[in-house]
């Protein structure tokens, strides 16, 4: 026969929860004995164990009351479906561990392995933090309204890192950013664009709705479009849409 205190420290149960457990009458107390000590025997102590397994699985006290008055058939059947609930908090766990495991993978969390090549490729080539997060949003942005076409430009894109006249003009449009918008720098690097192909957005008639393509200088230009648009790129946008229709080049005075 054991005292609370025994019994407490031999299954791991604080005094104070077994006499909860008391109070809840999911264990019954025991009498004193001539020394004024309650003194625990067998019975109390298997099911005061029941009573802890139950509790660490998770089962309410609710529950457990009402599974310690059942009949063993009941309470092997009530268990089983614990054991189903279990299993199935295990699946959620797992699942829920690959998907911060994937979090790790970074960029290749929201976009297609293309497009992170490609990222990749810009930031091998040297462009700064700041465009290449430009361009990662626009790309989320490009997934979303056209998820079947990104992959194919994408690799269209860099294909065209390996001319190095389209990496110097990336990189002169990335130094761009930090020009002011009536830098006159801007009007030779509209030049270049036109005459590397030019530049054709979503608007443009019969345009693929992407930037970089055949030639073009960059899904970096739509920085307007992803929240953090720079003066200068959007000057350039409008300079080059000017080449494009062939107009006159206004003054920037």
């Amino acid at each position: 026969m054991l005292t609370i205190g025994q019994v407490g420290a031999c299954l791991g149960v604080t005094v104070r929860a077994i006499r909860h457990y008391h109070q809840r009458g999911l264990l019954a107390e025991p009498e004193r004995d001539a020394s004024g000590y309650r003194r625990y025997g067998a019975d109390a102590i298997v099911a005061l164990v029941r009573i802890k397994t139950l509790s660490d699985a998770g089962v309410p006290l609710a529950r457990i009351e009402e599974l310690m008055g059942a009949s063993p058939e009941g309470f092997a059947t009530a268990v089983a479906d614990i054991d189903s609930d279990l299993k199935e908090q295990i699946r959620d766990l797992h699942r829920r561990r690959r998907r911060i495991a994937e979090l790790a993978a970074g960029e290749a969390l929201f976009l297609p392995s293309e497009v992170v090549v490609l990222l990749d490729r810009l930031r091998e080539v040297g462009l700064s933090p700041q465009t290449v997060r430009t361009e990662r949003d626009t790309w989320i942005l490009l997934v979303a309204q056209y998820p079947d076409q990104v992959a194919q430009w994408a690799r269209q894109k860099q294909a065209l890192f390996e001319d190095p006249a389209f990496q110097r003009l990336y990189l002169t449009a990335d130094q761009a950013a930090g020009w002011d918008r009536d830098d006159p720098r801007l009007e030779g690097l509209a030049d270049e664009v036109n005459a590397f192909g030019g530049l054709r957005t979503p608007d443009s008639e019969g345009a693929e709705p992407v930037l970089a393509i055949d030639g073009l200088v960059a899904v970096t230009l739509m920085a307007a479009q992803t929240g953090r648009p720079v003066p200068a790129w959007e000057r350039l946008i409008e300079l080059c849409r000017i080449r494009a229709n062939g107009a006159a080049t206004p003054s920037c005075s």
